[in-house]
């Protein structure tokens, strides 16, 4: 087993940052939706569009920084070793078979990752982003006359929460499957990840 560094210091404040507002704006969402009340409609709506106008705030800066320093690269979706990576989640990681992929600088995220990261990024986010603005700005949309049901904008902006809400409830799980429970997540406070085999690489 190697320690590599990973993870850089914008990525790993990034992640946590959108992690903290992503769970903020789900539960103020359920709360606006009616599941429950905790901080009351007025206070949680209050919440709900801060958090969200902060995370957009925090993707607009995150995309900037991905193309800048091309680490947009590491979304690229590619097949290889994708059965295997499939394989090992389905019957290998059950049977303690060697890992299929090796991390390093260059390939932090295996294929499934970036098929999953990518899927996120290019509609998961845009449909929470581009419902949840129709949502706010609902009285303008329609008073230039676009004419759009009220009722069907949220339900586009609740069928992208749990979408959200899905896709981070997977990810929790797979940040527990690496050589112990918590080494996936030590590597994002860290930047520090343990692999396999021979990875050099120089913070």
């Amino acid at each position: 087993m190697e320690r590599i560094y990973i993870f850089k210091r914008f990525e790993r404040i990034w992640h946590w940052t959108q992690a903290l507002l992503i769970i903020g704006m789900m539960a103020t969402g359920f709360e606006i939706h009616g599941s429950y009340t905790l901080l009351g409609f007025a206070r949680a709506t209050t919440v709900h569009t801060t958090a969200a106008w902060a995370l957009i705030a925090l993707w607009v800066f995150a995309i900037f920084w991905h193309f800048t320093t091309g680490e947009w690269r590491q979304y690229i979706p590619t097949t290889e070793n994708l059965t295997a990576m499939i394989r090992y989640y389905l019957t290998g990681i059950f049977s303690n078979a060697p890992h299929p992929f090796r991390q390093t600088q260059l390939r932090k995220h295996n294929p499934l990752q970036r098929l999953a990261y990518l899927g996120v990024k290019l509609f998961i986010n845009p449909l929470i982003w581009a419902s949840g603005l129709a949502y706010l700005y609902y009285n303008e949309i329609n008073a230039a006359g676009y004419a759009i049901g009220l009722g069907s904008i949220a339900l586009v902006h609740s069928i992208a929460a749990f979408l959200m809400l899905t896709f981070f409830i997977v990810h929790i799980y797979f940040a527990t499957t690496g050589h112990t429970w918590s080494s996936h997540i030590k590597a994002m406070v860290t930047g520090w990840e343990e692999v396999e085999g021979d990875a050099r690489s120089v913070p």
